[in-house]
C-alpha cells in the first residue's frame, strides 16, 4: 500500500510529461513533490511530482491512456514547454 509521508511545494519550472499517443504528449506543471512510502516486502520511499491535474506516476486516478514519460525542468525565463496543458489556468494564461 502506498502512503504519502511528506509534501513540499514545487519550484516554478518543473513539469510532468505524459504520453497519450505515440505522437501526442502533454506537460502539466508540477505543483508539489510528495515523498511516498510503498510498504511491501521491502518498504521503499519514492519522491513523485504531483501535477496541476492531480496526476502522479503510479496514481490510480490518472487520465486513462496517459503514460508518464519523465519530469522536465525549464527555467521560467526560458518560457514553457510547447505541449503545456494547465487545467488550473485558461489556455490564454498558460502560454505566457
Amino acid at each position: 500500500m502506498k502512503r504519502i509521508v511528506d509534501i513540499v511545494p514545487a519550484s516554478p519550472g518543473w513539469y510532468a510529461r505524459w504520453r497519450f499517443t505515440p505522437e501526442r504528449t502533454r506537460s502539466y506543471p508540477v505543483t508539489v513533490w510528495a515523498l511516498v512510502e510503498d510498504a511491501g516486502p521491502s518498504t521503499r520511499h519514492v519522491v513523485v511530482g504531483v501535477d496541476a491535474g492531480g496526476q502522479w506516476p503510479g496514481g490510480a486516478d490518472n487520465d486513462p491512456g496517459a503514460d508518464f514519460i519523465r519530469y522536465v525542468y525549464q527555467a521560467p525565463e526560458e518560457g514553457q514547454p510547447e505541449d503545456l496543458f494547465n487545467p488550473v489556468h485558461p489556455a490564454r494564461e498558460s502560454r505566457t
